[in-house]
């Protein structure tokens, strides 16, 4: 007989009542089908009946001994039936039907919840659809495995017991008044806080007070306790970024206390915000667990020998690897430098430059890059010079840096001499890439005509030429000097070689002023391009320093412009001491040379020219006194004998000429008396 006057609690429960209504708690599948089989027996005995539900007081309709050959099922129960006859007529079905992986995991999830729907956002409950009936239990799921399933189904509820932490830990974080993005980030960078606070809400269950507290409850007061939310806010405060407060807060092993300690002491040796978080991660995992005596002990002795207290924080900031060593270990490695003669002023500026030489790199690796610049031919002392000035080259790596760019200058034909020079006026060099900084520039000078032999000469007499950029500086100034200066083709590789210190003037302040000074003295622009390629240094000088010197070339020395365009290195003469002295002294001794002759030699060179010009003045002047003396009487004696024969003469051609006229006259007397006769 079907009666529903307490349904709810009768163990005979009708299908559709328990497809309708949801059940508490997963009952055993095996019982169901049970129940399904009793109530249909029930079912095929009664008789045909109204389709609606009888009142509680309403006696049944047929007896119970009365049978009918025909069954007759109710319609709103035609489906629950048909699928437990169904099930019934196979009893083996259930067996063999294999349930599939994906199911099982939801009827996990299912038993790990609790008993009515978590009230906070985010939490995991599995409502069951209503066209489910009841789920197996769970022991029925893995029935028959292995071990190795066991194990699978512990992590999986493990990750459940992960995924409830991860929401609880979310919901604090907005009651913090963090942004969901906001959160939701940092929990992904706190793996190991999150089952730092699952596995201390999980051992709380032994607690008396937490005995009967659910999961949920537990792990809310484990995050209230740590004090994570004000810390995380306090730590977004002095602008550490969320990665980093992720993996300072993973660092602690629940200990977030120390954070704030270590936090408060970098601050006071100037650690700036932005740095806190790097300082305290690259430090070592141990740096946590150090105490601040220890860390002040470090400090105060790098005080000691030259390292400024304001300058810690930026000290530490690039090298925090000094917070993890002991005391013994800084000791040593500032004892290392301080061998090398170098003194605590120099000892702090090179910390201060490159924190790394101090405490990046192993004392094997520092020991060997000193023994390797021992062998340009440098000493203990200039080592620790060089180091002082330059530290940066303790970053350099022997094998990959050093040994082929000085096995590239050997190609071009520097010396070991020549490498030293370079490594003391430009230590830097050494620390250029050599296939993307140098080999380019070299490829540039033989492009352009250079050889080999002269590019060697080049970097060795100007080693800052490494360090100029190609396209920005090197190109634009040969260009500049092709087109604007008057510099031909074919003399530009000369004008480079010789002058490779033109790659390092800039062009506007310094070329481009000084060709339109040389062109406004009337020098043609092909006629300075040949004077720049006799001497490249002529566009160096500044127009302060060209003007003196021309003026007084012009006006006091009264020499033309035609000298200065055939010697244009008389630019590069001081005035004071080379040019006004040595004029004075052609003027004093009333010689004179040309400008080449005059400067471009040594002072005991010039007085010698000077003297010997001098007597040869002198003789040129003495022998022509006398040559005009002996050549004055001479004349005088010649002149008197010259007079008498004149005198002579003078009579003798008289006495003819009186002779001749006589006879003229005579003649035309003769012809006169002629004629009158006639």
């Amino acid at each position: 007989m079907l009666s529903f006057p307490h349904y709810h609690h009768s163990p005979h429960l009708p299908n559709y009542v328990s497809h309708h209504l949801p059940l508490r708690r997963n009952p055993n599948f095996t019982t169901a089908l049970h129940l399904y089989s009793a109530t249909s027996s029930r079912i095929s005995a009664s008789s045909s009946s109204s389709s609606a539900v009888p009142h509680r007081n309403q006696e049944p309709v047929q007896p119970p001994h009365t049978t009918t050959t025909e069954e007759t099922f109710r319609k709103h129960n035609a489906k629950s039936t048909a699928l437990v006859l169904h099930r019934s007529s196979n009893p083996n079905q259930q067996r063999q039907e294999a349930i599939p992986e994906e199911e099982k995991l939801r009827i996990l999830e299912m038993s790990l919840v609790t008993k009515r729907t978590p009230q906070f956002p985010g939490s995991i409950y599995i409502q069951p659809s209503q066209s489910e009936t009841s789920k197996p239990p769970l022991a029925k799921l893995f029935n028959g495995e292995s071990d190795e399933d066991d194990d699978e189904m512990i992590m999986r509820a493990l990750e459940i017991r992960r995924n409830v932490t991860v929401e609880i830990f979310k919901e604090a974080m907005r009651k913090g008044k963090f942004g969901i993005t906001y959160s939701n980030n940092l929990v992904s960078r706190l793996p190991d806080f999150i089952d730092y606070v699952m596995i201390e809400a999980a051992s709380m269950k032994q607690l008396p007070e937490f005995s009967h507290s659910t999961f949920n409850t537990r792990a809310k007061t484990v995050i209230h306790d740590s004090n994570v939310v004000p810390l995380i806010r306090w730590l977004k405060h002095n602008s550490l970024s969320y990665p980093r407060i992720g993996k300072l807060i993973c660092m602690s092993k629940g200990n977030l206390e120390t954070i704030r300690v270590l936090v408060e002491w970098l601050k006071t040796i100037h650690v700036r915000g932005e740095f806190l978080g790097f300082v305290i991660m690259k430090a070592g995992e141990d740096i946590l667990e150090r105490s601040i005596e220890e860390l002040d002990d470090i400090v105060r002795y790098l005080e000691n020998n030259g390292v400024r207290r304001d300058w810690m924080g930026n000290v530490m900031s690039r090298c925090p690897q000094l917070l993890s060593y002991s005391i013994e270990e800084v000791k040593t490695r500032v004892g290392f430098y301080l061998d090398m003669g170098m003194n605590e002023k120099d000892f702090g500026t090179m910390v201060f430059d490159y924190p790394k030489a101090l405490g990046y790199f192993t004392l094997e690796e520092m020991n060997e890059k000193v023994s390797y610049l021992k062998e340009f031919g440098l000493n203990n002392e200039d080592v620790g010079r060089l180091l002082a000035f330059k530290p940066q080259l303790m970053g350099c790596s022997i094998e990959e840096r050093w040994k082929p760019f000085v096995k590239y200058l050997y190609y071009l034909g520097v010396c070991r001499e020549g490498m030293r020079r370079m490594l003391i006026i430009k230590p830097m060099v050494f620390c250029v890439d050599l296939e993307k900084t140098i080999v380019p520039k070299v490829r540039f000078f033989q492009d352009i005509g250079i050889r080999d032999d002269a590019i060697g000469n080049m970097l060795v007499k100007f080693p800052p030429l490494l360090t100029y950029s190609l396209y920005k500086k090197i190109r634009p100034v040969v260009i500049f000097l092709i087109t604007k200066a008057g510099v031909s083709r074919k003399d530009i590789a000369k004008v480079i070689a010789l002058g490779p210190e033109l790659l390092g003037c800039s062009i506007v302040h310094k070329l481009e002023v000084s060709v339109k000074y040389f062109l406004s003295l009337g020098i043609p622009l092909q006629i300075l391009g040949e004077m720049i390629a006799d001497f490249p240094m002529l566009l160096r000088y500044n127009i302060d320093v060209l003007r003196p010197k021309y003026r007084y070339l012009r006006r006091t020395m009264v020499r033309p412009l035609k000298d200065l365009i055939e010697f244009p290195r008389f630019f590069s003469y001081s005035l004071d001491d080379r040019i006004i002295p040595r004029h004075k002294a052609l003027v004093e001794n009333r010689v004179n040379f040309k400008l080449r002759y005059m400067l471009a030699i040594s002072d005991e060179e010039f007085a010698r020219r000077v003297e010997a010009a001098v007597e040869r003045r002198s003789r040129f002047e003495s022998g022509l006194m006398s040559s005009t003396l002996s050549d004055s009487q001479t004349a005088n004696d010649s002149l008197e004998n010259r007079t008498l024969v004149d005198f002579c003469g003078r009579e003798v051609a008289f006495s003819e000429c009186q002779t001749s006229e006589n006879q003229v006259s005579s003649s035309k007397n003769e012809d006169a008396l002629s004629f009158s006769s006639e």
